[in-house]
């Protein structure tokens, strides 16, 4: 396939850069973004089955991780106005990679086994510890991931379910947003967490959330352990909230996130969990799945705390020093976090053309935008102290709520934050 003169690019581990680095990119440089969701449709086409590539490299997909959050990168570029690459297309090999090749992790195998036991039953199903792996296309090292799978390819069906709706594929938009719902089939009403579930739909037991699952909790988990999991459904952050008992119940599970003791010396904790690194109780800074949790507050009516976590998270973590990254920078998906936070919004849905405020870091930032307009972002009187946002406006008019649209942004203009010492506890929860 010849490409006509245009950029091809590779080496994108969209495991990691779709939650931050492709949504700054759509802000800054859009022409790029198109281009890279071309090559990425190229390369489908380039392999011997055209799937959607979740793991670019320059010998064609690496298959790494698990699920395939390439699918958000199209629902948020075409919801954002970017138009110069075939939606059509990219929606066909990205539904392709969902449901002709396999879950499994790791494996470029076409479905099998696990991903009929998946389309049947809404979950996948997982092994008791020292139960021998039968199945063909699961990977001996990084096995199952059974509730990381499940969640994450609910959250992909979603993003197919809405590029479906926007393409007018009615019926397949309906089905599968339906089963965009199927992280409720591992969700235990008893502990509040994603559980992993036997393949006769009985959850294991007994279950550390911290530690069950091996080498970097892979059977049940991948990297992080059950309490980065548990916050996993930012497709619908109102049903999680119900699914926990409501908004005070969910803030109270956030602040436990943050509070959990490792459980074990650090040196036995990250011996496990190597890639669970920038801790604060069990929320890991140095991993991209857990991101967007200090910023759930903000829907639980809780935006303070939304505001006092990230400055507190910025400052721990982010240092000009030697400790100044927590984690693996895994190309551009940590510094994109601090790029939206230290600005004072965060695109916590990928797929949904909004944006979440925090706490801004500096007084003034002004935003080249791509398209040519400017988006200015005013924190007045902000300081390591005054942190917590007093009152807002956007373009002049008062703004009480939280989330400020991509068109907003997009269109230009300005968004004021009068800051203070004291948290504005009735601020943002419109």
């Amino acid at each position: 396939i010849e490409d006509q003169g245009r950029a091809y690019y590779t080496d994108d581990w969209i495991w990691d850069t779709y939650l931050a680095h492709h949504p700054l990119r759509i802000l800054l440089n859009s022409e790029q973004e198109e281009d890279i969701l071309h090559s990425f449709m190229l390369m489908s086409e380039q392999m011997e089955n055209p799937w959607w590539p979740n793991f670019p490299e320059i010998t064609g997909d690496g298959r790494r991780m698990n699920s395939n959050h390439g699918v958000a990168c199209v629902l948020d570029a075409h919801r954002k106005g970017l138009k110069n690459f075939d939606v059509e297309k990219a929606y066909e090999y990205c539904k392709a990679a969902i449901t002709e090749k396999t879950l499994a992790p790791w494996s470029g195998k076409p479905a099998g086994e696990l991903d009929r036991f998946y389309k049947e039953h809404g979950f996948i199903p997982a092994l008791y510890e020292g139960e021998k792996e039968t199945v063909p296309e699961v990977h001996s090292f990084e096995g199952r991931q059974t509730v990381a799978v499940t969640l994450g390819t609910a959250y992909d069906e979603w993003c197919l379910s809405q590029i479906a709706e926007e393409l007018g594929k009615t019926g397949e938009a309906e089905y599968f947003k339906k089963r965009s719902f199927n992280y409720r089939n591992l969700f235990n009403e008893e502990t509040k967490f994603f559980h992993p579930k036997d393949k006769n739909g009985k959850f294991i037991e007994p279950f550390d959330y911290r530690f069950s699952g091996g080498m970097g909790a892979r059977a049940y988990y991948d990297e992080n352990n059950g309490w980065t999991y548990r916050w996993g459904v930012q497709h619908n952050i109102p049903d999680l909230i119900d699914l926990m008992g409501g908004n005070e119940e969910f803030a109270k599970n956030l602040d436990a996130t943050f509070t959990e003791p490792l459980g074990r010396s650090k040196y036995a904790f990250y011996a496990q969990l190597p890639d669970q690194t920038g801790n604060v109780g069990q929320f890991t800074m140095g991993n991209e799945p857990s991101l967007h949790i200090p910023y759930l507050y903000n829907y639980a009516g809780y935006p303070w705390k939304t505001q006092k976590r990230i400055r507190k998270l910025l400052h721990d973590w982010f240092r000009n020093d030697l400790m100044g990254i927590p984690g693996d920078e895994d190309g551009g998906g940590l510094s994109s976090f601090v790029v939206f936070s230290s600005m004072g919004f965060y695109p916590v849905t990928p797929g949904l053309p909004e944006y979440s405020i925090g706490s801004p870091v500096f007084e003034h930032v002004s935003v080249s935008l791509s398209n040519g307009n400017t988006f200015e972002i005013v924190a007045k009187n902000v300081s390591s102290t005054n942190k917590y946002i007093q009152s807002a406006t956007l373009n002049g008019k008062k703004l009480n709520t939280h989330r400020i649209s991509h068109e907003d942004v997009a269109n230009g203009g300005k968004l004021v934050l009068e800051m203070g010492a004291k948290a504005n506890k009735s601020w943002g929860l419109e």
